[in-house]
C-alpha cells in the first residue's frame, strides 16, 4: 500500500487492532463501545475528560496481528495465539461497524496488508486497551493523533 492513501483522519484515535484465539464479536463490540467512550481528549481546564464525539473526532482502524506476540521466551515473537487472517478480518469489520453504529466517523488501512502509517501524536498519549471476556483476550492501541495509512 505504498505511495497511497488508503484512510486519513484529522484529530480522533488511531487503533491498532490485533484479535487473539477465542476472540468473538462480543468482545470486538465491547472494545468498539470502549474505544468510542475513552475519555482522554482534553477539556478547557486540560484534564483528560472528553470523548471522541465531544470533540468531533475519527477513528483510524488499523489490523495489527503483532499486538498478539509472545515475547516471553527466546529473541523471536511468537504468533501462535493470534487469530488467523481469515477469522481475524469479520471481527475487525464488525469492530469497525460497531463504531460507526455508535455514530463516529471511522476509516481503516487496509488489512493485513503491510503499511507505512503516519501519525502526529498530541501528548504523546498512547493507551493499551485488553478486553478479557471468556479468556479472550482483544489488544487494542489507541493513539490520540492526527493520522494516515
Amino acid at each position: 500500500m505504498r505511495d497511497a492513501v488508503v484512510g486519513s483522519i484529522g484529530r480522533g484515535l488511531l487503533v491498532f487492532l490485533g484479535a487473539e484465539r477465542g476472540d468473538d464479536g462480543t468482545t470486538a463490540e465491547e472494545a468498539a463501545r470502549k474505544v468510542a467512550a475513552l475519555r482522554v481528549f482534553e477539556d478547557e481546564g486540560g484534564k483528560m475528560n472528553r470523548a471522541l464525539a465531544e470533540v468531533g473526532g475519527a477513528v483510524l482502524v488499523v489490523s495489527q496481528f503483532t499486538l498478539a506476540a509472545d515475547l516471553s521466551r527466546g529473541r523471536r515473537p511468537g504468533f501462535e495465539k493470534a487469530l488467523p487472517a481469515a477469522e481475524a478480518r469479520p471481527l475487525y469489520e464488525h469492530f469497525v461497524k460497531t463504531l460507526q453504529l455508535l455514530g463516529l466517523t471511522v476509516e481503516t488501512g487496509a488489512f493485513g496488508e503491510m503499511m507505512e502509517v503516519e501519525l502526529v501524536n498530541e501528548g504523546p498519549a498512547t493507551f493499551l486497551l485488553e478486553f478479557k471476556i471468556q479468556d479472550s483476550r482483544f489488544k487494542i492501541e489507541a493513539d490520540a493523533p492526527h493520522s494516515q495509512s
